[in-house]
This record gives C-alpha cells, sequence and structure tokens, in this order.
C-alpha cells in the first residue's frame, strides 16, 4: 500500500514540526509517511532533520525524510503540505512592526492578525503563499494545504480567491485550546464539553457550550462559567501562558456579549477599540493587557529553543505527546476515509448568512476521503457579527489591495481598524502607513513603494 507524501514549508519551525509529526507518527494510517523538510535556513533544516530522525526512529516509523532549500522540488508528489512560517522573522519585521507604530503612539500586543502589523505581515507573506500555489499546481495539483501562517484570515482569502483550484484550510489551534482553557478554569474534563462554534479566525464565538452531567444530560455551561467570572474564581492564575496573560479581556467580553469567544485576550485586546488607549494606563492595569507580548515570547522562544536544541542532539529518543493541533486529523481522516470534525478557516460560501459572502469564517468542517467540507452555520447573533465585521473590513480591503496591486487600500484598511482609529487620526494613520512601508524596503512587493493614487 502506497503512504503519504507530506511535505512541511518552513520546516525550520522545529518544535512546531516536532509537534505536528509526532501527531503524525501517532497515526497508524500515517506513521511510514514520507517526510519532506523545505527551509530557506538550511542550518535549522538541519537541526529540524535531527529532531525528526529522532522521534521517527522513537515512533518505530519506517518512512524517509528528505531535506530540500528548493520549494518545487520538496512539493513533488505530494499528498498533503504543511505550510508554517515567518516572512521577515522576529528580527527585522517584527520588531520593525513594534517600533515604527510605537514611535506613531500606537501600542500593540501581538500584531499578527489585525492593524498595522497585521496588515504589514499579510503583505510580506501572501506573495510566499501564492509561489506555493503556482508551485503545487504544477507538481501535487491533489495535494491538500494545511496552512497555519498568520494573519490567518487574509491569507486564506487571498489564497481562495488567486487559487480557487487548490485544495487548502487556514488552521488555527484557537478553537480547541480555548475550550480546553475552559474546562482547566472550571475544574472539569474537558471530554464533558460540546460546543458549536462560528466566526472568524481569532474571533469566532461558542454559539452554544454545554457541560456533560451525572445522569448524562448536557446542560448550558454558560451561567455556571459567568458566576464563576462574577466571584473572582476565574480566570485562574498559572493556567494560561505566561504571568503576563491573565485573560482578563475575554471575561469582560464575555459578560458583556453573552458569548466567550476563542482566541486570547492579548490576542483579542488589539481587535477592538476598548482596551488599549494613549493617556488610559487604568484599563492596561485593569485587563492586565500584556503590551508588546509577541516580542518577549519571541527572545524567551529564542533562548529556549538553544536548550531544547541541545536536549535533543543527546537524547536517544524523543517522546512526544500528542497535540490538539489538527494537522494530522485532517491527514488521517482523507487518507483512510474515516470522517473527523475539526475547525477550519474557509470561504464564506452561504455558510455564515449575516457575514458577507466570500470573506474568511471559521466554522466546523466534516473530513474524510471526499476532502474538507465545511458545515453551514446561517444566521450568528447580530451583535457578535457587528463586532466581526469591524475585523472583516479590514480583511476585505487588504485582500483587496494586494489582489489588485492597489497601494491606496493599504491605507483604507488602516483606517477602518478598530483599534487604529480609537488612537490616531487619518492623517497620522496615513503617515504611520508611509512609514512602515518604508522600513519595510525589500520585504513587500514592488508596488507598495509606488506612489499612491491620492
Amino acid at each position: 500500500m502506497r503512504t503519504p507524501k507530506i511535505t512541511f514549508i518552513g520546516a525550520g519551525s522545529t518544535i512546531f514540526v516536532k509537534n505536528i509529526l509526532g501527531d503524525v507518527f501517532h497515526k497508524p494510517a500515517l506513521k511510514n509517511a514520507n517526510i519532506a523538510l523545505m527551509d530557506i535556513d538550511e542550518v535549522r533544516l538541519e537541526e529540524s532533520q535531527i529532531v525528526v530522525s529522532k522521534l521517527m526512529e522513537s515512533a518505530g516509523a519506517n518512512g524517509h525524510i528528505t531535506c530540500h532549500l528548493n520549494q518545487k522540488e520538496a512539493l513533488q508528489d505530494a499528498d498533503f503540505v504543511v505550510v508554517a512560517f515567518q516572512i521577515g522573522g522576529y528580527e527585522p519585521c517584527t520588531v520593525t512592526d513594534f517600533d515604527v507604530c510605537k514611535r506613531h503612539g500606537l501600542e500593540q500586543t501581538i500584531a499578527d492578525t489585525l492593524g498595522p502589523g497585521g496588515i504589514m505581515r499579510s503583505l510580506r507573506t501572501i506573495p510566499h503563499l501564492w509561489q506555493i500555489c503556482e508551485d503545487m499546481t504544477d507538481v501535487c495539483p491533489n495535494a491538500t494545504m494545511l496552512n497555519y501562517v498568520n494573519p490567518m484570515a487574509m491569507n486564506t482569502w487571498a489564497m481562495y480567491e488567486k487559487y480557487p483550484h487548490i485544495k487548502q484550510v487556514g488552521l488555527c489551534h484557537s478553537v480547541q485550546g480555548t475550550a480546553e482553557e475552559l474546562a482547566r478554569d472550571l475544574d472539569i474534563d474537558y471530554r464533558d464539553l460540546r460546543f458549536t462554534c462560528a466566526g472568524i479566525n481569532h474571533m469566532a464565538y461558542y454559539l452554544t457550550l454545554e457541560k456533560k452531567t451525572a445522569d448524562g444530560e448536557y446542560i448550558n455551561f454558560y451561567p455556571e462559567m459567568l458566576a464563576a467570572f462574577e466571584r473572582g474564581d476565574v480566570p485562574k492564575p498559572g493556567l494560561h501562558h505566561n504571568g503576563r496573560c491573565v485573560n482578563l479581556v475575554r471575561y469582560e467580553m464575555f459578560k458583556k456579549l453573552g458569548y466567550f469567544v476563542t482566541e486570547s485576550s492579548e490576542h483579542f485586546s488589539e481587535y477592538t477599540p476598548y482596551f488599549i488607549k494613549p493617556n488610559r494606563p487604568d484599563l492596561i492595569e485593569r485587563y492586565k493587557v500584556p503590551l508588546d507580548e509577541y516580542p518577549k515570547r519571541c527572545v524567551e522562544q529564542i533562548a529556549s529553543w538553544k536548550q531544547d536544541l541541545e536536549a535533543f542532539k543527546t537524547a536517544d529518543k524523543i517522546e512526544v505527546k500528542e497535540s490538539h493541533e489538527y494537522a494530522s486529523t485532517i491527514m488521517n481522516a482523507i487518507w483512510t476515509g474515516i470522517p473527523s470534525v475539526i475547525y477550519g478557516n474557509v470561504k464564506n460560501d452561504g455558510l455564515i448568512d449575516n457575514l458577507p459572502q466570500g470573506c474568511c469564517v471559521e466554522v466546523a468542517c466534516l473530513v474524510d476521503a471526499n476532502g474538507i467540507q465545511p458545515t453551514k452555520v446561517g444566521k450568528i447573533p447580530n451583535h457578535l457579527a457587528a463586532l466581526m465585521q469591524t475585523n472583516v473590513n479590514v480583511q476585505t480591503l487588504l485582500t483587496e489591495a494586494i489582489l489588485t496591486e492597489n497601494r491606496d487600500r493599504i491605507y483604507h484598511a488602516a483606517m477602518l481598524d478598530p483599534h487604529t482609529a480609537a488612537v490616531l487620526g487619518i492623517e497620522e494613520i496615513y503617515a504611520l502607513v508611509d512609514d512602515l512601508i518604508e522600513a519595510h524596503q525589500g520585504w513587500l512587493p514592488a508596488w507598495c513603494h509606488q506612489e499612491s493614487h491620492q
């Protein structure tokens, strides 16, 4: 029986590769898959090869590993393509996104999804994703792309607009990850939760969230969550990413909206105009908003990776627990035909009635031998759709900007960003975008540097 070929683009992300392929090697049907690792950084590629080789040996897998600096070569005859990279890296591009915005008076927390940081990241990233689509069209047209690259909504949208024939889904762990987090907060077994969820990436909401009772019935979990928050029992310290990220923003929004959002407080705080304002340190303190969180994580991860790598090099075996990432679940369902359900980012083709058709939405998807099949949600609560629309506006304009090579739309996307518009005036926003484009010389498409029509 033929074994699948899995190509990993951005294989220098060694920890992520380890987690995804650790999951793959737990699946009997995928265990002996052939793995093609591709990255432009030869040193990081070699590091990943060491880890994956030991991981494969520890799992008793018999597949082959190949390493590639050439993307098209790595993609040849692939069945699955996992994409996880960051164009421009922490230095220089992430540092640029934060430093330039800060000089203009705009503070950020993560800056990878929306706002000026998300806009610049998408402009850096989408051309490279398009090149993957071009290469897949040539050498593996039937492969399924599993895209983990942020900004998820804009990246996914730009790919299905320009390359509708490519089978692809945008993947995030916020839906399942937040459900697990809520179970820990409330001291219940995650397996006793069931939910339905829908929205856009990093702003999907649990439309229903239920807990299994001792007699096997399911009851609404939201009243218990709200009561725990009002008593001060949640969020619990020590359960979240680090001590800087306390998760108060999401619980406060839950109290106001009646539904819990999937993405973390440090992300969500910069998708809305409420929590990060100049001369309002009281808001930062009250909601424990971790400004500059992403750069801090980058520095910490770089330091910890050096220690991890030495441990991996000297270890005889590398054992990993299964993660909650969807990649191996999708591959297994497509390869074996055994159905599964995941949450994916896909085109809104009649899936959510009160979000724009054609925008990128995050919904439950059935996966089997027929591929990834999104499920229809219908209408979501209007106040949730209205909040999502503020983010979709930015995604719409940025996607239009890059599809039509229209520099004006970059400014318009920034103008309509909720956080940016709450802090800066129109002329200040234009000046910020000008400086960001200038600072990204060599990282953006050439048309971004051409004079605006206005």
